[in-house]
């Protein structure tokens, strides 16, 4: 049976922009954070920089986006070879996702996006504007993100499609920002359990943890399978300093937890693993970090689904996600498949 990943989460448009540290000041923003503003706020931060590139974004939408990228892909040359030499099985998943978006030509834009990647949209339309985030890139590459939720707030419970055929279910932290948004993934995982789903979650961001660190300790353990953070996220939500101590806490969350370590690459641990496993990052000259993370989410899943072991999943996680940081936002449309999959 083919699988298929359902992802749930904020469906934004992506504005990047050229910035300076100098800016960030100015704003009263800390480099590298995520912010929640009103659309005011957000205009202003749009005014002090150059506006580089827009695009559908969303943590979820792009993890969903790059799994689907994957199987479309993977039976080029390169993927063909790649999975010759490191004697791994391919499929194709299905993938479907899931959020709330305004009657606007954002929302439109947001949808049309989505079909021509060939992930399914299921959109509750609000008269609330489709959400967007500002993402100023800083000569270092480092990006800081001003966003505006809009209608992504207006996301409920009734909303939520069948979930029948679904092989895993993912989502991420930032459902946590309003109370109808965590009623609506708290219905999801557990009508996706009961559908035979595994449940994945990504933390996504370290303010997330701040905001809700108590509720997400009390809400993760028995509902999700596999945790992705990074290195400040599960820090924080571990109450720990280090990596070891880290990911030993974190196994009494979820049995497959995996750390983020940006170019280091990343940890898995948890009870599947039986031991610490290390995957080295790959080196790549960085021009933008924009949804790197998530992109690693796609890349792991997707090999998960496939049944590959924890390993090659973490490796192929790092490939592309070292890929996305060499083009301008999470532009899936400007990687190449011996980009991802070359040696």
């Amino acid at each position: 049976m083919t699988p298929m990943i359902c992802a749930m989460g904020n469906p934004l448009i992506d504005t990047i922009l050229s910035g300076t540290r100098e800016d960030l000041q100015a704003i009263g923003a800390a480099a590298g954070s995520m912010n929640l503003v009103e659309y005011d706020q957000q205009q202003e931060v749009v005014s002090r920089c150059a506006v580089r590139l827009r695009l559908a974004g969303g943590s979820a939408a792009n993890t969903i986006r790059a799994v689907r990228w994957i199987a479309r892909h993977i039976d080029s040359d390169a993927g063909a070879h790649f999975l010759r030499e490191h004697g791994l099985a391919a499929s194709s998943p299905t993938a479907r996702y899931v959020g709330a978006v305004g009657r606007d030509d954002d929302g439109v834009a947001f949808e049309t996006l989505l079909r021509e990647e060939t992930v399914e949209p299921v959109l509750a339309i609000t008269p609330v504007p489709t959400g967007s985030s500002a993402i100023v890139v800083t000569p270092d590459s480092e990006r800081t993100m001003f966003t505006y939720l809009g209608a992504c707030r207006e996301l409920r419970r009734s909303h939520l499609p069948r979930f029948a055929g679904v092989t895993l279910f993912h989502t991420t932290g930032y459902m946590w920002d309003t109370p109808n948004q965590q009623e609506a993934a708290d219905c999801a995982t557990k009508r996706a359990r009961e559908a035979g789903a595994k449940i994945s979650l990504d933390v996504a961001d370290s303010f997330v943890v701040d905001r809700y660190r108590d509720a997400l300790r009390s809400w993760i353990p028995g509902r999700v399978d596999v945790l992705f953070a990074n290195r400040q996220e599960l820090y924080s939500l571990t109450d720990t300093q280090s990596d070891r101590t880290a990911m030993d806490a974190a196994a009494s969350l979820a049995p497959l937890v995996v750390m983020k370590v940006g170019a280091e690459g990343c940890l898995v641990g948890g009870d599947r693993t039986g031991a610490l496993l290390q995957a080295d990052g790959i080196r790549v000259s960085p021009l933008d970090t924009t949804g790197a993370g998530d992109s690693f989410a796609g890349g792991f899943l997707y090999g998960l689904v496939c049944g590959w072991d924890l390993r090659d999943c973490a490796e192929f996680a790092n490939r592309i996600a070292a890929s996305v940081v060499t083009v301008e936002g999470c532009d899936y449309g400007q990687l190449s498949p011996e980009l991802v999959f070359g040696s």
